[in-house]
């Protein structure tokens, strides 16, 4: 029986998007309270009665949260221009190395946008 995992994760970052016209509000330094919501998908396991430990998931998540909270996502390695989009991008080629099942990532900048993103 195939089943949808989903854990929420937030951290507070500043960034600015580098290739707006200077005229744009997103050009200028600004910070957000971002929301990642990470999915992992699989078969119930009969005797556990779970696809996996939600504390795997936080464990795998930790590494790229202590990268991202409290930064100036600018200055990260990859997140030059960082975008929801790229910040999704960015997260799942992270994430997916340490947890297989990983489907879905999606990265909320404001509690009315967000990019959803289900890899390549």
């Amino acid at each position: 029986m195939s089943m949808e995992l989903k854990k929420s994760f937030q951290f507070e970052a500043a960034h600015l998007l580098p290739h707006l016209p200077k005229s744009h509000k997103c050009r200028r330094l600004h910070g957000h309270s971002f929301k990642v919501e990470i999915t992992v998908t699989g078969d119930c396991d009969p005797k556990l009665g779970w696809v996996m430990d939600y504390a795997e998931m936080k464990a795998a998540f930790k590494p790229i949260w202590e990268k991202l909270d409290h930064y100036y996502l600018n200055e990260i390695k990859g997140l030059e221009n960082p975008t929801s989009e790229n910040i999704a991008i960015w997260i799942w080629k992270k994430l997916k190395p340490r947890l297989p099942l990983l489907t879905e990532v999606v990265v909320a900048e404001t509690c009315t946008a967000r990019c959803v993103y289900r890899g390549e």
